[in-house]
């Protein structure tokens, strides 16, 4: 049996990037650079600068990071929307040509590298609440690098999708709440029971 810290990778730049952001290389990471690279495929996109690309998440997992790194999409920007659905899916956005794709992995996931077998034996023990710390960290680079060496249509549908695009992000002026006094955005804030206008924390 072959010793799982003894894979090799060949990583390209992009991802290199995005681990640099992350932290660490892992499963979920790799999946949100693999729908990221088929969106900029599809879609013709290039990192967005502004608003031109959205992107929505139907998890908040790592993938999240990689498709800011390499779509350009952040929360602040208003250009990637969270729905925490625990769904590995993932909407992207062409604004300019108005398209849409949505990317959901498929059902199953089988492992078919050289590491098959370690592989299997730390899924079960996993499955099972009996892995090591260090084993854990050997499943996640043994699918790392298997995920990498797949073709995407194996991991993932593709789908075109008819959808209203999102508004852009909403620019508003900020007022002091009349309870705490800190600045809030206008159209967050609520009535208070005296009827004065407090933001949203003030308010429960």
């Amino acid at each position: 049996m072959k010793n799982a810290e003894n894979i090799k990778f060949n990583l390209p730049e992009d991802l290199k990037k995005c681990i640099e952001f992350h932290g660490h290389l892992c499963p979920g990471l790799v999946y949100g650079y693999l729908v990221a690279k088929e969106a900029i495929t599809l879609l013709k996109l290039k990192r967005s600068k502004d608003e031109e690309v959205v992107a929505i998440s139907e998890n908040d997992s790592c993938a999240v990071d990689a498709l800011q790194i390499m779509l350009g999409t952040s929360t602040g920007k208003g250009n990637l929307i969270l729905k925490d659905y625990g769904k590995n899916a993932y909407t992207i956005f062409n604004r300019s040509h108005k398209k849409a794709f949505r990317f959901s992995r498929k059902r199953y996931y089988r492992y078919g590298g050289e590491f098959e077998e370690e592989f299997s034996r730390l899924d079960q023990a996993i499955s099972s609440d009996t892995a090591s710390e260090r084993e854990k960290w050997r499943h996640k680079m043994l699918k790392a690098k298997d995920l990498l060496s797949k073709p995407f249509s194996d991991v993932f549908s593709s789908k075109e999708v008819d959808i209203v695009m999102p508004p852009y992000a909403a620019l508003a002026r900020s007022e002091a709440c009349a309870k705490c006094g800190e600045m809030t955005m206008s159209t967050k804030m609520v009535r208070g029971e005296n009827g004065k206008r407090i933001c949203i924390p003030c308010s429960s």
